[in-house]
Formats: structure tokens, sequence, C-alpha cells
């Protein structure tokens, strides 16, 4: 976070020359003051229009404006073409090897800027309802003849909080903007529909490390965009599946009252700061509820097996063609299993890590259902989450093979009838008196 929180920033050294008076030498503090007192005057306004628990106006700006030293607003020409090229080589090498066709129609080079803009509105969905628990909660702390006087005091309070929420979310869309490559990069559908979009100042800057051509890393880059919206494009479930884990885990917060009631007595609601300052103590650290648990296991779940889908189709459609290719595949299995400053900066917005922990045990499944089975039945599992693996069939990947019969041609679809079909059968032989509907 920005040690001076909502926008605030330290004077420019460039800019001294324009608060001295006369030739003095000495800097005209009014001149600081009025700018403070300008911002703080525009964040007001904001928060006067601002609707919901967090003031995503104030956020966007924050983030743009973290972003403006870093990273150009308009991505080059070249750079356009160069992704553009690299997405429509990719989309040729995956054909082969998935029976999912591309899901991409339209091809982006964005700049963390653009990605900020476009993400925004799931972020939005992804916040509120952390948001509304925190401020909810600060309501509920009160006593009852404090929340009758309090009166308009509670309004201010939540804007000032909506600011609070603003400001964090804008630090930590600044940092996510400046790390990620794909509009895809954290494993949820972030962007809007059919959209494959790349970061190619965020890739140059992965590139360095690497060892390999800025051309090669870009098509393997390219490849793992186009292989994650092939999933979201023709999955018909699998984006409100994340994003509801995702939700379902923010909606079963649980806030400390107590720690609310001890923090109200540090709190000025006319100090902005101190807002943030008791958001980020450590005091409000919500305690994780068994339906919490569950739903983390889900998304933890689904996520590496998208990741480890991901992995083994790029994998199979490049490895033969780029020499780099399986020391790039490591690299990104590490980057996303382990964990970074991107997934330390989500688990601040909506209170867990959004990391694929199970991944190479995923893409060992999909191998095995892959050399088995085949292509289409492998891809055929994704037409309905009952098909997909559990958490239990990552653990003995040989059990769930066997389950999937011995023929190469056998069809999900018609596995998961038969079950259902078995499973009303076994209903109606418990019901009192052998009675059926």
């Amino acid at each position: 976070m920005n040690e001076f929180p909502f926008g605030f920033n330290m004077p420019n050294p460039d800019d001294r020359d324009r608060g001295k008076q006369g030739g003095d030498g000495q800097e005209n503090p009014f001149d600081q003051l009025g700018q403070m007192l300008s911002q703080l005057g525009q964040m007001m306004s904001q928060a006067s229009t601002s609707s919901g628990p967090v003031n995503y106006d104030l956020a966007k700006q924050i983030a743009v404006q973290k972003l403006a030293g870093q990273i150009g607003f308009t991505a080059p020409a070249e750079a356009h073409t160069a992704v553009t090229d690299a997405v429509h080589l990719a989309e040729m090498w995956l054909d082969p090897v998935t029976t999912l066709p591309a899901g991409a129609t339209t091809t982006k080079a964005w700049t963390a800027r653009d990605w900020v803009e476009h993400t925004l509105p799931t972020w939005q969905r992804l916040c509120d309802p952390v948001a509304k628990r925190m401020a909810g909660a600060w309501v509920e702390a009160l006593p009852a003849e404090a929340k009758a006087q309090a009166g308009p005091l509670l309004a201010m309070v939540g804007q000032m909080g909506g600011m609070a929420f603003g400001s964090q979310l804008g630090g930590a869309l600044a940092q996510l903007g400046s790390e990620v490559l794909t509009v895809t990069d954290i494993g949820l559908p972030l962007g809007p529909d059919a959209t494959a979009a790349l970061l190619p100042a965020n890739i140059e800057e992965f590139t360095k490390g690497l060892e390999r051509p800025a051309s090669e890393v870009m098509v393997f880059i390219a490849a793992r965009e186009a292989a994650h919206q092939r999933l979201f494009a023709h999955v018909p479930w699998l984006r409100q599946r994340l994003l509801g884990a995702v939700e379902e885990f923010a909606n079963g917060i649980k806030v400390d009252i107590s720690a609310l009631e001890e923090l109200a007595t540090q709190v000025d609601p006319a100090n902005p700061a101190t807002i943030e300052q008791a958001m980020q103590s450590g005091m409000l650290e919500p305690k994780t509820t068994p339906e919490q648990q569950a739903a983390l296991t889900r998304l933890e779940t689904l996520l590496a097996l998208v990741e480890g889908w991901v992995d083994l189709v790029v994998g199979e459609a490049v490895t033969d063609r780029l020499p780099g290719a399986d020391a790039l595949r490591e690299t990104l299995r590490r980057r996303r299993a382990s964990g970074g400053p991107a997934e330390q900066t989500f688990a601040t917005l909506v209170g867990l890590e959004l990391r694929p922990r199970r991944l190479r045990a995923a893409t060992a499944l999909w191998r095995l259902v892959t050399d088995q089975h085949g292509i289409d039945v492998r891809d055929g599992l994704w037409a309905h989450p009952d098909l997909m693996p559990t958490t239990e069939d990552l653990d003995e990947p040989i059990d769930f093979i066997q389950r999937l019969g011995s023929s190469p041609a056998d069809d999900p679809i018609a596995q998961l009838e038969r079950t259902e079909e078995a499973e009303r059968e076994a209903g109606e032989e418990k019901k009192p008196g052998g009675e059926t509907d």
C-alpha cells in the first residue's frame, strides 16, 4: 500500500520552484496545502456520488495514478501485431490437441491501464460481498443508542469505508496490473467474453530472466491464453462455478465484533487514514468457517483442473515446436502453484489466496485420461460439472481412470445419464412400501 493513503503523494522535486516565494529559496507551505485540499475535495466529491460499499471510481483513479509512471497508456502498433500473430499461430497449434474450438473472437494487446479498466466490473462482483460484510459489521458493532444518535454520521462513515476499500482495491489492482501476463493469468475469467488479451510490456519484463527469445515466450504465453479462452467459451458452467466459489467464500466471512468494538476507539471518522489502518491492523482477520473451507476446497480443485488442462494441452501443442517449451512450462507451473505477489494481492481483496495447489496432480490426471481414453473423452468431461474429477480423484487418479471405463469411445454424458438413472432407481427402492412416483 502507498504510505500516503487515498492518493496523496510526496511532492514532485521538479515542481519545487513553483513553491518558492520571491528569491529567498523557501517553499510556500500554502501551495502544498492547497494541492492536498484540492485532492481531498475531489475525493469527497467522488465519495458523495459513489454508491455501494466500495468507491470503485477512486479505486480506478488510484490504480491508474500508480501505473502512470511505470507503463505507457497505449501499446505500440508493433505490440498489437506481435500479439495478434502469436495468438493466431497458437490457435493453429492447439487445434489438433483438443476438441474444444477456438474461443476468442477478439485479440488485444493491453497495457496495465487497459487491464484495470476492462477487469474492474468483475472485481466489483468479487469484492462487493467482502466489503458489504465488513461495512455491515461496523454498524453492528455500535450500541443501539449510538446508532440512534449517529444519524448522518453513519452515512459519512459508510462513505469513508467505501473510500478505504477503494484505496485498498486501487493499490492492489495497480500491483496486479503491473504483473499479470494475460487477462486469464490468475485463472479467473476477469475480462470481456471471447477476448484474448496479452500485456506485452509485462511479458517483456517477464522474459528478461528466462534466456529465451522474446518471440518464443510471446507464442508460449499466447498459447496459454488461447487455451484458457477455449475453456471459458465452450464450457458454459465454468465461469459461474469459478466466480461463484469466490463469492461463496466471501459471503461467508464473519467479523469478530469484539475486535471491532476495540478498534472503534481508535478510529476517527474524519480521518480516512485511521479507517484504512484499522482494516489492515490484522485484528479483523476473519476466521475460516467450515462452509468457507468447503468453498475454498472446491475452488482450489477447479482451479487446479483448469490450470492442469491448460498446462497439458499447451505442452502437447508447443513442445515439439518451441525449443524452450519445457523450461517455460516449469517456470509457469512454479509461478502459478507457489503463488507470488499477484496472488498475495488477490488475497487482500477477497480474503483468500488464489492458487491451484494441486496443479501437478491435475496435469498428471489429465495426462492419464488422455493416454487411456483419448482426447475426445478427456475434453468431453467438461460437458457437465458432475463429470469432473474431484479432490479425491486427484489423490487416486487410477480409480478415476477405471471408472471412466475401458473403451476410449465411452461417452461421458452417457455415463452421467446412467449414473443419474441408477440414483433415481435407488431412491425409489428406499421409499416406504415400495411406492414410486
